[in-house]
């Protein structure tokens, strides 16, 4: 079957997959869909590798714009996009609301998981976030950096401990099963991003991938981007 390629970030898989059959009945393309921290999307889309659609951060669409690697003018936001800490399922979450309370959460808990501190978004802001609070000398023993958000997910539901916990993008929290999101993370330490698609410009079906974007950022799919963490920007 004839197939679109699309490289995104982790924070999109979910509103993809649920979105996949609708695209490739009115189309009669498969989406070839590559998933990871867009950091990562970023080296494999400057590597040459096969792309129709991009899924990244905003202000990386902006910046792969103007070096060409994107058409001017086909960006479209899919929404802003929280922080959050999960839980393994099944267990009660601890308080989150306060700096104090993710301060002894995290320092208490028996191993963090989370995405890559140097490529992926929400793992960049995690380390910043523990370094703010103090304590990233004091559990760095029991810190578990995964390639990407689903992977930190993965390896969360699959711990031993009903202490550890993780933190990712609640995109990736909540379409993963295992685990359960706890919370955003406190006003102070928000990280709110917004994910935008955008066409490729050496796409080979540049028209089939403005539909894919039309359909990702359309009214019909308002419903499934709420549900599955994206939020509207604000006016």
């Amino acid at each position: 079957m004839p197939q679109l390629h699309l490289l995104s970030g982790g924070a999109a898989k979910g509103l993809v997959s649920a979105l996949q059959s609708r695209f490739q009945a009115r189309t009669g393309l498969a989406i070839n869909g590559h998933f990871d921290a867009v950091g990562m999307m970023k080296d494999q889309l400057l590597a040459g590798a096969p792309c129709d659609v991009l899924i990244l951060t905003g202000a990386l669409i902006t910046q792969l714009t103007g070096s060409g690697h994107v058409v001017a003018g086909s960006a479209r936001p899919l929404g802003l996009v929280k922080t959050g800490i999960a839980v393994k399922e099944g267990v009660a979450p601890p308080p989150l609301a306060s700096t104090s309370q993710l301060r002894q959460a995290l320092w208490s808990a028996s191993g963090i998981y989370f995405p890559d501190p140097v490529k992926a978004t929400a793992g960049i802001h995690f380390m910043n976030v523990m370094r703010q609070l103090g304590i990233d000398a004091e559990v760095s023993s029991r810190l578990h950096p995964c390639p990407n958000g689903a992977a930190a997910m993965q390896a969360l539901s699959q711990a031993g401990d009903p202490g550890a916990i993780g933190c990712t993008q609640v995109t990736e929290i909540i379409f993963a099963p295992g685990v359960s999101l706890a919370a955003a993370l406190p006003r102070e330490f928000e990280l709110a991003t917004v994910y935008t698609a955008a066409v490729c410009s050496r796409s080979a079906q540049p028209e089939e991938a403005t539909a894919l974007i039309e359909l990702l950022t359309s009214d019909e799919a308002a419903g499934l981007r709420s549900a599955g963490g994206f939020e509207p920007l604000p006016e």
